[in-house]
């Protein structure tokens, strides 16, 4: 197995992964070091908590020689906020020994603290698309030096909407440039994006899209509606010890909400909740304490899904299946991470089985099935979103149907009036009373 000391690193940068005590690079860093250093466009592809944030800042760091620039030379594009954090937090522990200047920018905070990190001098920016484009609008940032950009977890920006931002920051850059793009997944959209802006990319993967993480226990239940899987749910929290660091995902901030408050009478301060939501502070606040192990289970949205290294997960649940297969790898991977094991446990009802279905084709394995245990309560009320769509026809033939017309209310007596115009045009013209003498002198003159 190669060590960090055979790759083609600065001392600075080997004394800072000593601290760390990392003596071996993971697959994807072994294999993208060497075409990242090459300067060429880089795909890589490989499984969440693979290592992918070192893969491409070890290089990156490894090419940076001191500047007096102000520009930033380096861009990392996240789609969110918290990873902006933890990218940062991932560049102090490798800039230990180096005078590197960084900074993460993004939105829901205040803008001015930003604009004067920018303002002060750049080597690298860790940033949001949107506060981005904020930033560039109004001068306070050029993007003309940049030589190296890393769009990371690609496929989530492109998914929420993000296409036409990632446009205008390409568009806002100098065309001799390195592009290096790292997800777990590549969808048809990632793609086109490829396609249209990567000059000859090379790609690097270390796993086939869509396969499971070798070291995480799959299973799931086939639970009848929500009732039910809040009481399967309790079960599990409460008889199964080993499930000592959870994350229950949910697919809507609605049910999230929902969720927590039915299990927090049984939970107390063991539960906590995040999704987009909660305030800035309150999603760094928790995420630290389930971090710290304040918090045994933390309910998230998919928001919490997407390259967030939480250490020691126990145990994944999906409360609800993802739409979207990629969601569902996403998901599990917060377990099974640095070579530990992790178990993944996925609840789904009649609606949900097509998703599943969808899940296992793209993994190109099966999910095994497990009975409900016999004391679990069937509920029989099904919530608002699992009632099916009800049409009524109208089997009464010779009965009116109301049109568009017909819902509208008749104006009130007040505004029936018409508009008549001035005081002169609403009363009658009084027209002044006859001069018999100036009438016969008309007269006459005629």
């Amino acid at each position: 197995m190669l060590n960090f000391e055979e790759l083609n690193l600065s001392i600075a940068l080997l004394n800072a992964l000593e601290d760390l005590e990392y003596i071996h690079p993971t697959p994807i860093q072994e294999k993208s070091f060497p075409v990242i250093m090459s300067g060429r466009d880089v795909i890589g592809i490989a499984q969440t908590g693979t290592g992918k944030t070192f893969a491409y800042l070890l290089p990156i760091l490894r090419q940076y020689s001191y500047s007096k620039i102000k520009n930033p030379r380096a861009l990392i594009l996240v789609p969110t906020r918290e990873l902006v954090t933890q990218v940062c937090q991932e560049i102090e522990k490798l800039s230990k020994y180096i005078n590197f200047r960084y900074t993460g920018i993004y939105g829901g905070a205040n803008i001015n603290p930003q604009k004067q990190a920018v303002f002060n001098g750049l080597d690298l920016l860790v940033a949001t698309p949107g506060r981005l484009i904020d930033l560039a609008a109004t001068g306070a940032l050029s993007l003309k030096s940049v030589q190296h950009l890393v769009i990371d977890e690609v496929d989530e920006m492109l998914g929420h909407g993000f296409r036409s931002q990632l446009t205008t920051i390409l568009d806002l850059m100098p065309a001799k440039r390195q592009n290096i793009l790292f997800s777990a997944t590549i969808t048809a959209e990632v793609e086109m994006l490829i396609s249209t802006f990567f000059i000859n990319p090379q790609k690097v993967e270390i796993a086939a899209h869509g396969t499971p993480l070798d070291k995480i226990l799959q299973s799931g239940y086939q639970v009848p509606n929500y009732h039910t899987k809040v009481n399967l749910l309790n079960h599990l929290l409460e008889s199964d010890k080993s499930l000592s660091k959870v994350m229950v995902f949910v697919s809507t901030k609605k049910l999230a909400e929902r969720l927590y408050e039915q299990i927090h009478t049984n939970f107390n301060d063991g539960v906590a909740l995040i999704h987009s939501g909660k305030t800035q502070s309150n999603r760094f606040a928790t995420l630290a304490r389930f971090q710290e192990g304040n918090h045994r289970i933390l309910i998230a949205t998919d928001i919490a899904a997407r390259g967030l290294d939480i250490a020691d997960v126990t145990h994944v649940i999906n409360f609800d299946t993802p739409t979207t297969p990629g969601d569902y790898l996403h998901r599990i991977g917060r377990t099974g991470r640095a070579g530990k094991n992790g178990t993944a446990i996925t609840f789904s009802n009649d609606p949900e089985q097509l998703l599943l279905t969808a899940i296992e084709v793209l993994m190109k394995r099966g999910i095994d099935i497990i009975p409900l245990p016999e004391e679990i309560e069937i509920s029989l009320i099904f919530v608002e979103e699992e009632l099916p769509a009800v049409l009524i026809k109208n089997h009464d033939k010779n009965r009116k149907v109301k049109t568009a017309k017909a819902l509208v209310h008749d104006k009130k007596v007040k505004n029936k009036k018409q508009h008549l115009g001035g005081p002169r045009k609403r009363k009658p013209h009084k027209t002044k009373p006859r001069n018999r003498a100036v009438e016969k002198n008309r007269a006459r003159k005629k």
